[in-house]
């Protein structure tokens, strides 16, 4: 929860929500995914137009009581994937954390190649979908998002990205921050999310 609500924040601070802009938010079967549909709830709240693309669902209480939130909300959940994604201001990239290994699965295929085509700004969460964690872009095929939201703390492959760069979550205590030497920036007054780089 705490780690949507600082991706929604960081969002919200980079896209003007006034405009009802719409979203559409990438989820993938594990935390990453999660993370989606906790911060697909609060842009609803924010004023933004979410719709999620959740391909392969996790059946467990916690994902199943997000998906259900979600649509007691009234946000859209999507039956196939998008043809292209001209009618959204908008990409959340929910769908790979920092476990992924390469390479992209056939069921993930026609979504990657949606976020690999597209022009509509594309927002990461953790790390881009289809990147090493350490080792950054395929050199083959890799998307190329617009802005990242680091959680917890930025992984190695954050050093390859060159956009709009945001850390969430404030919810590290210092103990474990000092034992493992992760030297954060301090977040500002009640900040849930920082921004460590971009324009």
């Amino acid at each position: 929860e705490l780690a949507g609500l600082s991706c929604a924040h960081a969002i919200a601070k980079e896209f003007d929500s006034v405009k009802s802009q719409r979203a559409l938010v990438i989820c993938g079967p594990g935390n990453n995914g999660g993370d989606g549909l906790v911060l697909s709830k609060h842009l609803s709240l924010m004023k933004f137009v979410p719709s999620i693309y959740y391909p392969k669902r996790t059946d467990k209480p916690l994902y199943n009581n997000l998906v259900n939130q979600c649509k007691m909300m009234g946000i859209e959940f999507l039956t196939a994937c998008p043809e292209n994604a001209d009618n959204y201001n908008l990409i959340v990239d929910a769908l790979f954390g920092f476990s992924f290994k390469p390479p992209v699965r056939d069921s993930f295929a026609d979504i990657m190649e949606l976020m690999y085509a597209t022009k509509t700004p594309i927002c990461s969460i953790d790390i881009p979908s289809g990147w090493d964690v350490e080792k950054g872009p395929s050199a083959e095929k890799s998307i190329n998002p617009h802005m990242l939201i680091s959680l917890t703390a930025p992984k190695l492959c954050a050093r390859d990205f060159k956009g709009i760069h945001y850390l969430g979550g404030r919810f590290v205590p210092q103990a474990l921050a000092d034992k493992y030497q992760l030297n954060l920036p301090d977040y500002e007054g009640t900040e849930l999310c920082i921004k460590i780089n971009g324009s």
